[in-house]
């Protein structure tokens, strides 16, 4: 796998960009990744899906899709669509430092 630094610090990262150690990721890391993606500041409502996310992965060992962060994580699909716009599950994923969904083109 790729080695890249981000934020002044050396993350393994898969082709097309997406963290591939869970631990390498960081809250400041987090605000890096948005940046990239034009995400100027992450407010309360991004940290709740990352936090969700994250804690998600953890226990079913996947990146959750669109529909299971809106029903289980009990986030709007609008909401999603509105904080991270333009393929929301793809940069939630990014942004939370975990691989893209399976089924996310």
């Amino acid at each position: 796998m790729p080695v890249t630094t981000i934020g002044g610090q050396e993350v393994n990262v898969d082709d097309e960009g997406f963290l591939t150690e869970y631990d390498e990721w960081n809250e400041e890391l987090a605000a890096e990744l948005a940046s990239n993606i034009g995400i100027d500041e992450l407010n309360e409502d991004h940290w709740k899906v990352i936090t969700f996310l994250r804690s998600d992965f953890q226990e079913q060992g996947e990146t959750a899709t669109l529909r299971r962060v809106a029903a289980v994580g009990g986030i709007p699909t609008k909401t999603l669509f509105q904080i991270f716009p333009k393929k929301p599950a793809r940069k939630m994923s990014y942004v939370s430092g975990l691989p893209k969904p399976a089924g996310c083109i």
